[in-house]
């Protein structure tokens, strides 16, 4: 397991941030294509469901692809729609997170790992 202090997992930020995006697009992508495809939705509108373009499960694994290249880095994905990673710590000895929300400039947020985003405390830097 990585342990990050928060300068290393700031610096990953930039690296991370457009892994975060493409993950946002691919599971955006995923979403209308199972609109698109849901049966009741085109029965009501007498409308014949459209053939997906792309089959769902390319379309899954290429999430879980982005997932797993994210946390390669040694950060854990928390909440794919908030864009939240975490990043395993030490802090007074015992193990935390330190949190930081797709949007923020930089990680500024640490929790504990029995803990949640809603847990957030700011980091003294």
């Amino acid at each position: 397991m990585h342990v990050f202090s928060p300068e290393r997992a700031n610096a990953l930020i930039p690296v991370l941030t457009p892994l975060v995006e493409q993950l946002w697009e691919k599971r955006r992508e995923l979403a209308i294509r199972l609109l698109e495809s849901d049966p009741a939705l085109h029965a009501a509108r007498s409308v014949p469901a459209r053939k997906p373009a792309r089959r769902f499960t390319d379309l899954k694994a290429e999430v879980v692809h982005l997932i797993n290249r994210i946390e390669a880095y040694g950060c854990v994905v928390k909440d794919i729609d908030l864009g939240l990673l975490d990043f395993p710590s030490i802090r007074e000895g015992r193990p935390i997170y330190l949190c930081w929300k797709a949007g923020e400039a930089q990680l500024t947020h640490w929790h504990g790992t029995d803990e949640s985003f809603l847990d957030r405390k700011p980091l003294e830097m």
